[in-house]
């Protein structure tokens, strides 16, 4: 009796599972729900992921299953329903998800290999044609994702079927293995005893001539270590080589052996474990509401999604650390999540310090291989608990019991990229698959995410307070540096309030002739800083020397040609040579021109402020200053963000300056002083979620000031102090942004009181955007009409805030109010079409 299942193919367009059954040599063969495959489909050979063995097909012939890959579960059953849940919600293949979930050490990619055939003549093609020929020619062959590498911005596909269909280029199917896998090590272990050594040097002594000494050390040095020893360490140790190694191996001396080697990104950090903090009043209530609704979450009771509401510095890693241990002493597993990498590593240092040898850390800057690794280690269950970005949450847990997600508002947690979701909807949509718990945190919650709580959909706790632990006081924190993994003495409440905030009007500045980027306030305060031997965080959501670089005479702005937006000035490497300009969209680069392209005028300038403009007014102002720069121009290398934190929070800095990185629950006790340079950046966007975004970025950041006993203040620079969100970040009062940002919503009926679908496209010619744009929308404005649908408004179709990126154009129309989704999975969409379901941006 054949065996069937179903199998959920790695494809991006598939939508749904396939049948197909085991060949005769393979019934017996144990598969596991999550197993990998290798399947035929089409005229490719694809990988695939069991579903579900079922008794009998929904098809009248199916075919065999070529190969087992992997029999045991590579993703668990939990993922699997996750990823049809998700697959539903956001409107997106099945497929897609599949090869999302996948890991780099398992994922084989489905593509097409593309051969030239014809001959060497120069045939009458267009000149994007001719360039595919020429690549063809170059390499032999090309795969399809190397040719999108090669004309990214161009439709080559279209271009290479006429090719295709003539002769001149041959395609074949192909399935890319993966590029990482297990790491082994080769090691080397004694076979005699040591009592033997003498007899076996003897006889072979006059054989071995010069090599003799060397071997010698080889034997004595395996039997003082007692155990097998690395091959590389042989080597240097006893200056032996491989031929060494063979004939003492060949002649029964010693032994090759290989091991798992795990590549461990945590296995350099010394971590002290050190036992709770006693909590403070205000934090033993909200554990009395978080503890029993844990408990009932595993008990499959499914409580709601719970929100922490507390101010910076009020203790909420404690309480998640207390969470945390008890999903582990219920025998489940925890996922932490932070919001951005660079909050990985004070993060982790609390977390592995509580929990030793359990935790790990999962993040895009760690190597494929220890991806690979952390990966493996949690499906294997060596490990209990992991800290990382969004991306951590789909590590391969058996048990899955809860998930802390901190810094909840921050638009990080959605993935704007294919397949598009928000971290919050699919952790929630995970622990009710798994029966478990959510745990939220933030100082600033999204507006949507405090209207769940006040209208019970969520569980709602707050913390109102800051503590302070005596390890934090300045004397202390002066004299012994003590770290986040020495022993922590209990926290007290700190009765002091949040650091006071001044707004600076700029405008008034210039008026009384301070042209500086600084406000004389600002300038003051620095300096007091400096004399006093604390630190300060300057901060800026822009990176770079310059925000454009434009002509004085005709008015001409250097543009990136691929997406139409300002190119940011950057200090050059070489002062001698003109400074680069970068595109932060897309990374084009090129230099800052001599001469106007359009006019031909030498007066070229340069307008705005980023960081590295900041940095160079405080080295020129305070030239005793230690400065460091954090931003993703400074963070490109492996380590860097973990360098600078480090060396900053012992002080080698004493002026830290950097974007939104800066904003993200950083600790320094002897940071005093937080001066924000500009805070509208990114206010006058045309996004209805431009004042959220500010009111965040504001508070947090003026949150990492006073964090000790020392206190300490916040200066707000603006050209618009009257502004409600600058007014409510600067007295730190989220209750009254709230209000003002709901109001405002319900009169637009926007997010949380409807809900927004985006629909985007995208095309190489603006003209063909734009026409297949208004036929989408003309058939959508018909469809709702037909059907008499109310509750339901389109707006567009528009070209985007950003209309070109990446050498694409970019239209967009929005369906706007209830469920707008369930209307799309009646309706399909034209060819091309991109869909988010409650994007974080419009842009």
């Amino acid at each position: 009796m054949p065996r069937f299942f179903q199998v959920a193919l790695n494809i991006p367009q598939a939508t749904e599972v396939y049948d197909y059954h085991l060949p005769e040599k393979d019934e017996r063969a144990v598969v596991e729900v999550g197993a990998l495959v290798l399947v035929p489909f089409g005229s490719q050979r694809v990988q695939g992921v069991i579903w579900r063995e079922v008794d009998s097909p929904s098809v009248a012939s199916t075919r065999p299953i070529e190969r087992i890959l992997e029999n045991r579960s590579v993703l668990t059953p939990l993922l699997l329903k996750l990823a049809q849940r998700l697959a539903e919600e956001t409107l997106t293949p099945l497929g897609e998800w599949i090869g999302f979930l996948l890991p780099e050490g398992y994922k084989q990619r489905s593509d097409w290999l593309y051969r030239w055939k014809g001959d060497r003549a120069v045939m009458d093609w267009t000149p994007l044609q001719k360039q595919i020929v020429a690549a063809i020619q170059e390499k032999g062959a090309l795969r399809g994702t190397q040719l999108d590498h090669r004309f990214n911005h161009r439709d080559w596909r279209k271009a290479i079927q006429p090719l295709i269909r003539k002769g001149f280029v041959e395609i074949e199917p192909l399935l890319v293995a993966p590029r990482v896998g297990t790491k082994r090590a080769r090691l080397v272990s004694l076979t005699l005893q040591p009592s033997e050594f003498e007899a076996f040097l003897k006889k072979h002594a006059s054989r071995w001539g010069k090599a003799f000494e060397r071997r010698r050390k080889v034997l004595e040095f395996l039997a003082r270590e007692g155990k097998a020893v690395e091959v590389a360490w042989v080597y240097a140790e006893c200056g032996a080589n491989a031929a060494d190694l063979r004939s003492l191996s060949d002649l029964g001396a010693i032994r090759f052996e290989e091991s798992l080697q795990w590549r461990d990104p945590l296995a350099s950090k010394t971590v002290i474990s050190y036992p709770p903090f006693e909590l403070t009043e205000e934090q033993a209530f909200a554990w009395e509401t978080i503890l029993p609704l844990l408990h009932q979450a595993w008990r499959g009771e499914a409580p709601k999604p719970m929100l922490l509401q507390g101010v910076t510095g009020s203790g909420k890693t404690e309480l998640y650390l207390r969470a945390v241990d008890e999903a582990l002493k219920s025998g489940r597993q925890a996922i932490v999540l932070v919001p951005e990498i660079s909050l990985t590593p004070q993060t982790i240092e609390r977390f592995a310090a509580r929990f030793v040898g359990k935790v790990g850390i999962y993040h895009s800057r760690l190597s494929p291989g220890e991806r690979f690794d952390m990966w493996q280690r949690c499906r294997l269950g060596q490990l209990s608990v992991i800290v990382g970005p969004r991306s951590a949450l789909f590590m391969p847990f058996a048990q899955p019991g809860l998930v802390v997600v901190d810094e909840c508002h921050d638009s990080s947690y959605y993935q704007e990229a294919r397949p598009y979701y928000h971290t919050i909807q699919a952790a929630i949509a995970y622990m009710q698959i798994a029966a478990g718990a959510c745990l939220f945190g933030s100082a600033t919650p999204s507006i949507e995410q405090s209207y769940f709580v006040r209208q019970g959909t969520w569980q709602g706790i707050t913390l109102t307070r800051r503590i302070l632990s005596p390890a934090q006081s300045s004397s202390q924190y002066l004299s012994a540096q003590t770290s986040l993994s020495s022993s922590q003495p209990s926290p007290i409440s700190d009765e002091r309030k949040l650091s006071p905030v001044k707004i600076v009007d700029m405008r008034a500045e210039l008026k009384q002739g301070n042209r500086s980027i600084f406000s004389r306030l600002l300038s003051e305060r620095l300096h007091q800083v400096l004399t006093s031997g604390q630190q300060a965080i300057l901060f800026l959501n822009r990176r770079g020397l310059a925000t454009y670089v434009f002509c004085r005479d005709c008015g001409f702005v250097v543009n990136c040609p691929r997406c139409q937006i300002p190119l940011t000035a950057h200090t050059a490497e070489n002062r001698q040579k003109s400074m680069p300009l970068l595109c932060h969209r897309c990374g084009y680069r090129r230099m800052s021109p001599q001469r106007c392209p359009n006019c031909g005028s030498l007066h070229i300038r340069q307008m705005g402020i980023g960081t590295q403009r900041v940095e160079e007014e405080v080295r020129r102002l305070f030239p005793e200053a230690r400065v460091f720069r954090w931003d993703a121009d400074t963070t490109r290398q492996k380590g860097t963000h973990d360098r600078i934190l480090e060396q900053f929070s012992r002080r080698a800095a004493d002026i830290l300056i950097g974007t939104q990185m800066l904003a993200k629950g950083l600790d320094f006790p002897l940071v005093t002083l937080v001066g924000v340079i500009l805070a509208e950046v990114g206010l006058n966007l045309p996004d209805f979620r431009a004042a959220e975004r500010t009111f965040q970025l504001l508070t947090q950041v003026a949150g990492r000031a006073g964090r000790s006993t020392l206190g300490g203040d916040v200066i707000i620079q603006t050209y618009q102090p009257d502004h409600y969100a600058i007014r409510a970040a600067a007295a730190q009062d989220y209750e009254l942004f709230y209000q003002q940002e709901i109001q405002l919503r319900r009169e637009i009926q926007y997010p949380p009181f409807a809900q927004i679908v985006r629909l985007e496209y995208r095309h190489l010619y603006r003209e063909q955007a734009q026409r297949e744009a208004e036929r989408q929308y003309q058939e959508l404005e018909e469809r709702l009409a037909k059907e008499q649908i109310t509750h339901l408004r389109i707006s567009g179709p528009l070209p985007c805030y950003y209309a070109r990126l990446g050498g694409w154009y970019r239209w967009q129309i929005l369906l706007i109010g209830e469920q707008p989704q369930n209307f799309l999975r009646n309706h399909s969409l034209r060819k091309g079409w991109q869909v988010e379901i409650n994007p974080i941006s419009l842009l």
